[in-house]
């Protein structure tokens, strides 16, 4: 019996490079489908890395008055898109709720990053004359998702972002699940949501070498657990979780997919980027999750790693949950969808935590893909679901992220029983 007050997902909204909506989406991932290509949004031909994960065929119109899309950052045009997915999902249609009991807790990583950039460069081409555009800051602040999400469903209850760069949407969660277990609302609407892929994020990853440079052969270029890794690849996309404390969702008889059992955070305290080599934050991280959810590591069947294919972080990574899981780290699912969305920066974690609760949901573990070569550093024993879906039991799975600044940030989905 938890501890807590016990907290379940009654609606899941997605937008990612390989599906605008949470059943394309997975369909996509069981099927081992990578979104890389080339970009087509920027000329990138004096760049290093040329590809990433876009969105594709995604239409702000279709859900944004013309008048007001202008005022958005692209990324909260992302976030407008799969919060009306998981809002219509969850039931929540005609404002059948109580505003003052429902609230926003929404991240990301780098907020209007492209909007920044467009006003520096029309500031610079027009001989430094100050024509700022008025929605230049609120275009860019990384909590105005979550002020643009509040505003449009009347929601008046906890409204603020977290920002903890690829940690950014499990930090959300795990905030959000901690304002519902102190009944500081009945009903939270959390996530995040990136649309980093412009000039100067491309451009300053490139220059970190932290992007992969394969770019004859995009789509194979996200490979987790490789031998041949050689970077991430930048991706984009928004997931929103609707979650909800039991004794409400069961008052409104809501369709429940999964409970959000526990959350935890640390910090690495080693290096601005650079994961700490033997994976003490997310040995750490993962011992809090345990312990926050009142469960151990017999419980779990799936991890979805952070697992972005950088030399370093994969490895340490996988010290940490060998670390933790001991011997019944082979009893245990390993994957990577980032080798299938690339690396949607502060919005990994929603986008994951939706595959998660899919996989509790269907009983089907999504693959790593891109798998070519053994890497010697990992225990060949390990179960890295290289290439295909596995089919198998889940009754709960856990998500890692971790970001830049040495956050750590980790959660656990089980199957919901009444």
């Amino acid at each position: 019996m938890s501890k807590y007050d016990r907290i379940v997902v009654t609606g899941l909204g997605a937008l990612t490079s390989i599906g605008n909506n949470v059943n394309d989406y997975w369909q996509s991932l069981i099927n081992g489908v990578s979104g890389a290509e080339l970009i087509k949004n920027f000329d990138t031909s004096k760049f290093k890395t040329r590809f990433a994960c876009e969105i594709k065929g995604f239409d702000p119109l279709q859900y944004i008055d013309k008048k007001d899309v202008r005022k958005m950052d692209p990324y909260v045009r992302l976030a407008i898109a799969a919060a009306d997915e998981a809002m219509n999902d969850a039931g929540f249609v005609n404002g059948n709720y109580d505003p003052d009991r429902f609230g926003v807790i929404f991240g990301s990583g780098v907020g209007g990053f492209e909007s920044f950039q467009e006003e520096c460069i029309s500031y610079a081409l027009n001989n430094r004359t100050p024509r700022f555009s008025p929605f230049f800051l609120p275009k860019i602040l990384c909590d105005i998702g979550a002020g643009h999400l509040s505003i449009r469903y009347n929601l008046r209850g906890p409204n603020f972002s977290v920002v903890s760069a690829c940690a950014s949407a499990n930090n959300s969660m795990i905030e959000a699940l901690y304002h519902l277990r102190l009944n500081k609302a009945d009903v939270i609407l959390c996530g995040g949501s990136e649309m980093g892929v412009c000039e100067a994020c491309l451009g300053g990853f490139s220059s970190m070498k932290a992007l992969s440079e394969r770019n004859e052969d995009p789509k194979a270029a996200s490979r987790p657990y490789d031998k041949d890794r050689d970077g991430f690849v930048m991706g984009e996309g928004a997931g929103v979780l609707i979650l909800e404390r039991l004794d409400h969702a069961l008052k409104r008889n809501a369709r429940i997919y999964a409970e959000f059992a526990g959350g935890g955070a640390s910090a690495d305290a080693y290096h601005l980027t650079a994961p700490h080599p033997e994976g003490l934050g997310a040995k750490r991280v993962m011992l809090a999750t345990f312990d926050d959810a009142d469960m151990g590591i017999t419980d779990i069947d799936y991890i979805n790693t952070h697992g972005t294919s950088t030399p370093l972080g994969d490895m340490a990574e996988i010290k940490a949950v060998t670390d933790v899981f001991g011997e019944h780290v082979k009893n245990v699912n390993i994957s990577s969808t980032k080798s299938m969305t690339g690396h949607c920066l502060g919005a990994a974690g929603a986008i994951e935590a939706i595959a998660c609760i899919k996989s509790i949901m269907h009983g089907i573990i999504p693959p790593t893909i891109n798998h070519f070569t053994d890497d010697p550093v990992f225990n060949p024993d390990l179960n890295f679901t290289f290439n295909t879906m596995q089919y198998r039991t889940v009754k709960a799975a856990m998500s890692n992220n971790f970001g830049f600044g040495g956050h750590n940030a980790c959660v656990i989905f089980k199957e919901y029983i009444p």
